[in-house]
């Protein structure tokens, strides 16, 4: 079996986004059933991870705007793989204190799945309450390399 860097490499569909809560250990889908989304890595390093929940609308008012920003996450930067670790260094965000800094997941693979879960973190989109980000994503056939 090819080794996580190789692995990664590709085109993934958001399949589900749960938070884990660090205190009572409650699993919540924060991105509802049906997420939308996908994950980019490129053989050369570049990173970008775009996902929204379920039955967003189009925003209409401030509320909206600042509602539909809330729910989503989006980022990229250069990566680099370090056996089950993954380290994004952040350039552009939907969080600007992401940016400069870098982003820390732990990686597994189950077919054609990819786990990605975050270290117990406080997250901007949970009032910093601390969760554990357990993001599941499953290869794009229709993109995938080679």
């Amino acid at each position: 079996m090819a080794d996580e860097k190789a692995q990664i490499v590709g085109v993934w569909k958001l399949v589900s986004v749960m938070y884990e809560d660090q205190e009572t250990k409650a699993m919540t889908p924060v991105m509802g059933d049906n997420p939308r989304g996908y994950q980019i890595a490129t053989p050369d390093g570049r990173w970008l991870a775009l996902a929204t929940p379920t039955g967003r609308s189009v925003p209409e008012t401030d509320a909206d705007r600042a509602q539909a920003f809330r729910t989503m996450i989006g980022y990229s930067g250069r990566y680099r793989v370090e056996g089950n670790k993954i380290t994004t260094k952040v350039e552009v965000a939907w969080n600007e204190s992401w940016v400069g800094g870098e982003q820390v997941r732990y990686i597994r693979f189950e077919g054609d799945k990819l786990f990605i879960e975050s270290p117990p973190m406080p997250h901007p989109n949970m009032y910093n309450k601390t969760v554990r980000v357990i993001v599941v994503w499953q290869r794009d056939g229709r993109l995938a390399p080679g």
